[in-house]
């Protein structure tokens, strides 16, 4: 439990700094910045947060556990839920911090919980009680009402949901496959996370950036007179590597539900973050709170089986 809440606040903080890099220069000086800003700045993202896991796991002595999982036929499931949760799950959040800014963002991407029950319910053949359905679609409730929240500076509503729904059946779809993943007592969590964050790295270096010509774009940032760009995504993707490790240790001790519901309180740690690190406390209106607080109440109990918590209630 003390893990899953912890990958939500650190995710929380990821988000909010992620946020600041998108906003920089190099990121928003022309239309073509502006298109390529989501796919590089995942890319780099994941790249660096591969790299710190490397660092963990060599440190640790975990790189031939590594290679280990790799081999394995549960280490090829990781490797395409690497796929489905980076370059599908992970672009379409940067898409909603992007165009929603970083709290919106955020909590319109928290009905991944609710899709991965759903999803789990179709593939897992895990049931969904009624009241779930009924919390499901509060969630969505929740996230339509916040385009009608007239004091946050959302730059375009529609294409930030569209990230949102993206990264939300990316990250429900990636959950329900690990979670079957760590059932396997050969793979460490610690080494499914280095085989993800590699694999979707690579993914975009090797395929996505080839078909957008982001390559000489990447380049460039290397060179830009943005000083902080490049580090300020590496501290995003150090916060990133904490939520995901701690993520995934909660997946292999209560399940990909529980696990969900705990991590999706990253909506709540990033409004508390965006209003004291960046002082903007436009996020804490009546409104923005009132639909936040429905999309984190109703994301959660969409993905808990409350029998399970009060069998003698229901």
């Amino acid at each position: 439990m003390i893990s899953g809440i912890i990958a939500g606040a650190t995710w929380a903080l990821e988000t909010v700094i992620l946020g600041i890099a998108l906003a920089m220069t190099p990121f928003v000086s022309d239309e073509q910045a502006i298109f390529l800003a989501p796919f590089v700045s995942t890319f780099l993202h994941d790249a660096c947060s591969a790299l710190w896991a490397l660092l963990c796991n060599t440190l640790c002595g975990r790189l031939p556990d590594v290679w280990r999982t790799l081999t394995s036929k549960s280490g090829k499931w990781v490797v395409i839920a690497a796929l489905i949760g980076g370059p599908v799950g992970m672009t379409g959040y940067v898409l909603a911090v992007s165009y929603m800014g970083a709290a919106v963002g955020a909590i319109a991407s928290a009905i991944y919980p609710a899709v991965g029950s759903v999803l789990a319910y179709i593939f897992l053949k895990e049931k969904m009680k009624w009241y779930q359905w009924i919390f499901l679609i509060g969630t969505l409730l929740g996230v339509l009402g916040l385009s009608f929240t007239p004091d946050l500076s959302v730059e375009s509503f529609g294409l930030g949901l569209l990230g949102a729904l993206m990264c939300s059946f990316g990250w429900g779809i990636e959950a329900v496959i690990l979670a079957k993943c760590l059932k396997d007592q050969d793979v460490k969590d610690e080494c499914a996370l280095q085989i993800r964050q590699t694999t979707s790295a690579l993914c975009y270096g090797a395929v996505i950036f080839p078909l957008l010509g982001g390559w000489s774009f990447t380049a460039d940032l290397f060179t830009a007179d943005t000083a902080w760009l490049l580090p300020t995504v590496a501290i995003a993707a150090l916060f990133a590597t904490l939520s995901y490790t701690f993520y995934y240790k909660a997946i292999a001790s209560i399940g990909a539900s529980r696990a969900m519901a705990l991590n999706v309180t990253y909506t709540a740690w990033a409004m508390i973050f965006t209003a004291l690190l960046l002082g903007d406390f436009s996020v804490l209106s009546p409104m923005s709170v009132l639909c936040a607080s429905i999309v984190l109440i109703c994301g959660i109990f969409a993905a808990t089986d409350l029998k399970k918590l009060f069998p003698s209630k229901l």
